[in-house]
């Protein structure tokens, strides 16, 4: 097995710290005792979610410890850049929680009295907080410097972020109606000005 540096002095201080700070607030969303596992309008998206992050975190930490041969160059500057890109996932994800406030939930749970948040990372794109968990699990990639760990990272959160988001904004269109629709129209899913 190759030693990583997620497990060598210094750099497991730095990443086990940042892993545990940008991680630790996901676990208070997940098992939030004021929703249920599911809504109506969740189509299991929530457990979709836990369950794929989960598996595919496990399965590349698992792999770059054991596919050596699958080893990315330069890897002291990928764990730089990696822990980098955490921080500012992490970073978006509390500015998303801070915007949304009790809309922030693990299922999707939409209400008929629900406005459309268009302050902050919302005027600019509908799901930052989609991009911010990319840009986590992006850093994370990185960190292991293993191009099989990296794909299987970035796969699962294309899957379960794009199914989500399908979930998602079919739910609020329903419910919420024009005024969401026309939110739709003037932003981009992820990225400003791209997609």
């Amino acid at each position: 097995m190759t030693r990583l540096l997620i497990y060598t002095w210094p750099y497991a201080l730095l990443f086990w710290a940042t892993f545990l700070w940008t991680f630790g607030p996901e676990t208070r969303v997940i098992s939030s005792r004021r929703e249920p596992p599911s809504t109506p309008y969740d189509a299991y998206s929530k457990r979709l979610i836990v369950f794929g992050q989960g598996l595919a975190m496990m399965t590349a930490f698992v792999v770059a410890a054991r596919i050596p041969s699958a080893a990315l160059p330069h890897p002291a500057r990928l764990f730089a850049v990696g822990v980098a890109l955490m921080v500012a996932g992490r970073l978006l994800r509390r500015h998303c929680f801070h915007m949304l406030g009790k809309n922030f939930t693990g299922a999707v749970v939409v209400t008929a009295d629900q406005n459309v948040v268009e302050r902050g990372a919302y005027r600019w794109v509908r799901h930052p907080s989609y991009t911010a968990g990319a840009i986590i699990f992006l850093g994370v990639g990185l960190v292991l410097a293993n191009w099989i760990s990296f794909a299987v990272l970035m796969t699962v959160v294309a899957i379960v972020y794009g199914y989500r988001v399908v979930v998602e904004e079919r739910a609020l269109a329903q419910v919420i109606g024009d005024p969401y629709r026309q939110y739709m129209l003037r932003t981009k899913r992820f990225l400003p000005y791209l997609f």
